[in-house]
């Protein structure tokens, strides 16, 4: 499996900001990788739209931030789970690892 949290956020969003204090730092700890996307870096959201939309297809349901937690992102991905807004450190790891213990990471 090749695991990555990919986070969709705005440049403008405070709740974004204040999560990017240590969000990949949290990612990283329990092994996975981060991938940072910004909504206005075209490249890159472009690059990961496809997952974004296969998860919200109108974008209205999304948070701010919304962390997508996904195997091989880069190829034929599986969405494993979400985990959206803001969090302090220690809930959003705890959230990160639900996803992570849950039935449909094991299957992969």
């Amino acid at each position: 499996m090749n695991l990555a949290v990919i986070k969709f956020s705005s440049e403008d969003c405070g709740l974004c900001h204040k999560m990017s204090f240590y969000d990949k730092k949290v990612t990283e700890e329990l092994g996975l990788e981060f991938i940072d996307v910004k909504m206005q870096d075209t490249a890159t959201y472009r690059k990961y739209r496809q997952i974004l939309l296969t998860q919200y297809p109108d974008k209205s349901q999304m948070g701010w931030p919304t962390y997508i937690i996904c195997d091989s992102p880069e190829g034929e991905f599986q969405i494993l789970g979400e985990v959206k807004g803001g969090h302090p450190k220690g809930e959003f790891r705890s959230r990160l690892q639900e996803v992570l213990n849950s039935p449909a990471s094991k299957e992969s």
